[in-house]
């Protein structure tokens, strides 16, 4: 009986070590980063960089801890390398571990109202007002997200206007509509960003806080 319980104990510390495999790499907020950028889709190294505002160098070596702990897997386009999340379960882990940082750190909720408080006039619609704008033909729904992220995947209906041709698009906007805007949900401030934008511009604008994997959620949960 006490080599089975010394043995159950060395079955326990193997099976804790690989988990804090995957806490370590966790550790870096710039892997974190990095994983939520992927999980909008696949990704050069070098876009990454851009994305993150590091260098090459330091984004590789963060993919390569990212990679070690088997969290991100990549291919080869000739001489480029595309990272993409290594299984959907890493999404599901970054959103639930977002959720736990929302309930347990009050600095997440001091760093939102530091950044929105100022936006005079800035409304969230809820995904569920959204949803009812949407089927009532009430809203256009833009995308701010680069068109590669809009192409792997996007909220139906909802048309493409990356960040940094919002200006350009203001023109084409209709007058006569709603119009709401979502990015890369919570950690991305684009949406507030363009809504205050179009809100000065003489449009009834609202953000969506929610990224399309919350939307989604959402939409498993109404069904």
């Amino acid at each position: 009986m006490e080599e089975l319980i010394s043995s159950a104990k060395d079955y326990k510390d193997e099976l804790y070590k690989q988990l804090a495999r995957v806490g370590k790499c966790l550790s870096s907020d710039k892997r974190l980063e990095i994983l939520n950028l992927l999980s909008h889709g696949p990704k050069t190294v070098e876009k990454l960089a851009q994305d993150t505002g590091m260098n090459v160098a330091n984004v590789s070596r963060h993919l390569q801890v990212l990679n070690d702990s088997r969290l991100v897997k990549f291919t080869k386009k000739g001489t480029y390398a595309i990272y993409s999340l290594a299984d959907p379960s890493v999404t599901d882990f970054l959103y639930s571990l977002w959720r736990i940082g929302e309930n347990q750190l009050s600095d997440i909720d001091r760093i939102k109202e530091d950044f929105l408080g100022h936006m005079e006039g800035l409304y969230t619609l809820k995904m569920d007002e959204v949803y009812q704008k949407l089927k009532g033909g009430h809203v256009v729904l833009i995308d701010l997200r680069p068109t590669e992220e809009y192409e792997a995947g996007h909220i139906e209906g909802a048309v493409s206007v990356p960040m940094e041709k919002l200006d350009l698009y203001l023109q084409e906007l209709p007058r006569d509509k709603e119009i709401v805007a979502y990015c890369r949900g919570k950690v991305c401030a684009y949406s507030a960003i363009a809504a205050q934008k179009m809100k000065e511009e003489g449009f009834i604008a609202y953000r969506m806080e929610e990224s399309i994997y919350e939307w989604q959620k959402y939409l498993e949960l109404k069904h």
